[in-house]
């Protein structure tokens, strides 16, 4: 017989309550899985879509393989992911040849016709600074990740140093070096702001840019490892911060 001063036997959960805790665990360990196939096949699909339209009607990989196989011409066959091999291939191709003097002269030649076209010449510059940024094999990506005082002093916000101001920029200030600061927004870490910082007001952190990638997605839920949870002393700048 229990009595009051019997410690409290804890209750065993339910079949229900245990179903939901293994849906929740196959749920987390199938969603990634599959939001990945999902994407990578989505992606696939709208590649072939754009590429084998170009691609001559004899030559259809469809066409060929109901050619080989003998098939009935009313069978259709979804062949995926042809047209990214074609999209690879071409795009190799032609990289090649610009990195040649025949390829450069050309690209060169048909930049100096689009400068001249009022409204194209606008599109094509900002579509190209943005595939240079992006896609570009050079020394332009973030440097370290940093924190900063944003939006005002007392709250501390995750930014990447991207480079030393330069230009105008840099003229204009006259208090020292100026970083240019790219701070993301949660959760998608593709858009954000452009702050210019003085750099004794940026704390350089230890970890890398992907790990700080993951703590600005995640919402701070994932950190990078054990030791970066634990509390560390910030030091504030002594430099004015910008408003």
């Amino acid at each position: 017989m229990n009595t009051p001063f019997d410690p409290e036997t804890p209750k065993r959960p339910g079949m229900l309550a245990r179903l939901r805790a293994s849906f929740l665990t196959g749920l987390v360990v199938i969603a990634p899985v599959g939001l990945t196939i999902w994407l990578i096949w989505t992606v696939v699909g709208w590649i072939d879509g754009w590429v084998l339209p170009l691609v001559p009607y004899a030559y259809q990989p469809d066409k060929l393989i109901q050619n080989l196989l003998g098939l009935d011409p009313s069978v259709q066959i979804n062949v995926r992911g042809i047209g990214v091999v074609i999209f690879l291939i071409f795009t190799v191709i032609v990289g090649w040849m610009a990195k040649g003097l025949i390829g450069r002269s050309l690209i060169r030649f048909a930049e100096s016709l689009v400068e001249r076209t009022p409204v194209v010449r606008s599109i094509y510059s900002g579509i190209k600074q943005i595939s240079e940024t992006v896609f570009a094999q050079s020394e332009r990506s973030f440097e370290k990740a940093c924190l900063i005082e944003y939006p005002r002093r007392g709250i501390w916000a995750i930014g990447f140093i991207s480079t030393t101001a330069k230009g105008e920029v840099a003229m204009r200030y006259d208090g020292g070096e100026l970083l240019s600061i790219f701070v993301p927004t949660t959760p998608n870490p593709t858009s954000g702001f452009l702050l210019f910082f003085p750099a004794e007001d940026v704390i350089e952190l230890d970890m890398s840019i992907e790990d700080s990638a993951k703590l600005v997605i995640s919402a701070g839920l994932v950190y990078p490892n054990g030791k970066d949870s634990e509390p560390v002393e910030i030091t504030q700048p002594s430099g004015p911060v910008a408003k």
